[in-house]
């Protein structure tokens, strides 16, 4: 079993939970998804998510998707799983089931309730005393969480914490603290830092020394893409294929409706069967479902001009 290091780097997708229209999990989708997730490039992925609508799924559903994830995979890239949960008892039994099952890791986003640096610190020192030898990725989502994790908390958090492998940067704004991160003396090793927001700031983010990318744009493609010219050294071409995509990543970034617009350009690209979310869940009206066709079809006459 491949375990999650500070080494981590490319994309590592962050994956939808496919559902049928009555709203049972549709297996075949998933692993559809998962073929299409690593046939773009993925170098890892990562289930139930904040995206993955995992606070819909019951313990054993979310067991069951895992395991189902991890078979499909077979051990070609590895997979991380969200185990953020209201109580330490939830977190410690699903990652123990995860990781048996083969997991490289688990992601842990802060509860809302903390509001100071050393409630945030005292609250991962926990989580690491409860998982183990597990090693875990530190969400930073303060959009959705609540939680603002200024720097110094975060390199207290690196420093004295050794299973806290890797940073899921995703504040906004946000491109500074990376830069801060990276500041020698702020770390004592350099952790991976994979970022979010559905990749509409990748190329700043890699300019600035994030690692690639933790986050579930329905074009993983574009993000493998952007990644892998950076590393060549090309950053004009990354950002002429960022900017093909850029209109249909910013229509994911819609509060509310971003899942539900991802859903269906999965739907639309044959990789999953249905768009629909397990309820409560927004839908797409007819007139926003037409804009973002409109969308892919002139992405895809860019990227023919492009090649």
């Amino acid at each position: 079993m491949t375990r999650l290091t500070e080494t981590a780097r490319g994309v590592y997708v962050i994956a939808a939970t496919p559902f049928t229209d009555s709203g049972e999990i549709d297996f075949d989708s998933c692993d559809r998804m998962v073929d299409f997730y690593l046939d773009a490039g993925a170098t890892g992925l990562t289930v139930l998510g904040i995206m993955g609508e995992a606070p819909k799924l019951t313990t054993d559903e979310s067991s069951t998707i895992v395991a189902r994830i991890l078979k499909r995979v077979n051990g070609r890239v590895p997979v991380v799983v969200g185990a953020s949960a209201p109580g330490f008892a939830q977190m410690q039994d699903l990652t123990r089931r995860v990781m048996d099952a083969g997991a490289a890791g688990v992601m842990v986003a802060p509860p809302g309730s903390l509001r100071t640096d050393d409630q945030i610190v005292t609250y991962y020192t926990q989580v690491a005393e409860f998982l183990g030898d597990t090693p875990f990725v530190v969400q930073d989502f303060p959009l959705t969480t609540g939680v603002q994790m200024a720097v110094p908390a975060l390199a207290r958090i690196f420093n004295s914490l050794p299973t806290a492998v890797c940073l899921k940067h995703e504040d906004w704004p946000g491109l500074a603290k990376i830069t801060a991160l990276r500041k020698d003396g702020t770390l004592n090793r350099r952790i991976s830092i994979l970022c979010g927001n559905g990749g509409v700031f990748l190329p700043e983010e890699m300019e600035r020394g994030a690692d690639g990318a933790m986050t579930g744009f329905a074009y993983p493609e574009m993000m493998v893409s952007v990644v892998e010219h950076h590393a060549k050294g090309d950053m004009e071409r990354a950002r002429d294929l960022f900017d093909a995509y850029l209109p249909l990543a910013r229509m994911e970034q819609q509060p509310g409706a971003g899942l539900a617009i991802r859903k269906y350009i999965m739907f639309r690209r044959g990789i999953i069967a249905s768009p629909a979310q397990r309820k409560p869940g927004a839908n797409l009206d007819a007139l926003s479902r037409a804009e973002i066709d409109t969308l892919m079809a002139r992405l895809d006459r860019r990227l023919k001009e492009l090649a």
